[in-house]
């Protein structure tokens, strides 16, 4: 009978001890990522987004008071964006479909530096400070905003080849609708919401067909958020701030 058990359970317990391995597998790997990080201030592989992409729009939203925190972001020192060189020659790259279409670039937010992300942190820590959010997260509390991601300690931004943008029409001048405002904390950010119109949707994959074919990947929680997908600093995280660049050039 001993024989019997043994013979039915060994499997569970083998089964288990792998599930266990994996475990701790992905534990090591997670760590040997984090222990990969490293932070810089060297600016010299940036460039200014419109020195490259002259066509390109700057709504800079983290220079300005409106935003999801309500004023200017830390390390927001001027109102432009930049990115990676390698970042800024395949936005050249979506810029030219998007013009072939009749539509421009507008960018929201581009590199960003650490003290911004840690600027986000600490406000996300603040309770009783909700200014922004009948704009911004009305149907969240203000203490979940951290636990469900949409702040973190880290952000690809700070990698240097990531861009939040829309499109504008360049007949009309107006933004394309996209059925939900950039850095709206809420499931209608969602590139694939079911509840926006047909145009809205079609207009969300219009960008997304244009970036993607620029070597992007999108985000599944943001429909304006796209990050270059041979970035060339996967584990760098830059602390100089967002200010004019003297050498901006490919």
């Amino acid at each position: 009978m001993k024989k019997i058990i043994l013979s039915l359970f060994f499997p569970l317990l083998l089964s288990l001890g792998v599930v266990a391995c994996r475990h701790s597998s992905a534990q090591e790997t997670g760590q040997a990522v984090a222990d990969q990080r490293v932070f810089s201030d060297d600016s010299s592989d940036f460039v200014m987004v419109t020195d490259v992409v002259p066509d390109a729009i700057l709504e800079i939203r983290y220079y300005s008071t409106y935003n999801f925190v309500g004023q200017r972001i830390a390390g927001y020192e001027a109102p432009v964006a930049l990115c990676t060189k390698e970042a800024a020659a395949a936005l050249a790259k979506a810029n030219a479909y998007f013009m072939e279409r009749g539509y421009r670039i507008k960018i929201y937010d581009a590199y960003r530096p650490q003290m911004a992300v840690d600027h986000f942190m600490r406000w996300a820590r603040v309770p009783d400070d909700t200014l922004t959010k009948a704009a911004f997260y009305p149907d969240l509390p203000k203490n979940q905003i951290a636990p469900q991601n949409y702040v973190s300690s880290r952000s690809g931004h700070t990698r240097g080849s990531t861009f939040d943008l829309t499109l504008v029409d360049v007949q009309t001048g107006k933004e394309l609708d996209m059925g939900g405002a950039f850095d709206f904390f809420g499931e209608c950010s969602h590139p694939n919401y079911e509840y926006v119109t047909e145009e809205q949707h079609d207009n969300r994959m219009l960008l997304r067909s244009g970036m993607l074919q620029a070597g992007f990947r999108p985000l599944y929680t943001e429909w304006w958020h796209f990050t270059l997908v041979n970035e060339p600093f996967p584990n760098t995280y830059f602390t100089f701030p967002v200010q004019m660049l003297e050498d901006s050039s490919i």
